[in-house]
């Protein structure tokens, strides 16, 4: 065998390589991209699920909202049986009016904890340093 057939052979065995590493390459792109497509309809799939799971979930809220309109309708009609009807009206807006009030009550105390205080030292801070600034900026 003479040194040209072995840099010959050498070079068809480099070829052969370099092709298995460009088909590699190039499925592991196709097959990228493949999973990137089916992630992305996964996750339309999902996210019209989500939709339709919202849209019945409002309609949910929305029924049970209608059915303690009634309830309460229900409530008047029965304390009309022994008083009049403005009376039995009056009373139960005014026991409507006393929840409203302590729900927002309640809810108002919620969000002052939830709110963090002003961060005082933090402001002092920044005040000292300015006033640093100015100082050496003076001299």
């Amino acid at each position: 065998m003479s040194t040209a057939d072995h840099r010959g052979g050498h070079n068809a065995t480099e070829e052969s390589v370099g092709e298995l590493v460009s088909q590699a390459s190039q499925q592991i792109s196709q097959l990228m991209r493949e999973e990137l497509r089916l992630a992305q309809a996964e996750m339309t799939q999902k996210s019209k699920l989500f939709g339709i799971g919202g849209g019945l979930f409002g309609g949910a809220g929305m029924v049970a909202f209608l059915a303690l309109q009634a309830l309460v309708a229900t409530v008047i009609a029965a304390l009309a049986l022994v008083l009049p009807l403005w009376a039995s009206s009056l009373i139960i807006t005014g026991v409507l009016l006393a929840l409203v009030a302590v729900l927002a009550l309640v809810g108002k105390k919620q969000v002052s904890q939830a709110t963090p205080p002003a961060p005082e030292q933090a402001i002092d801070s920044v005040k000292a340093d300015m006033a640093e600034i100015k100082e050496r900026a003076h001299r």
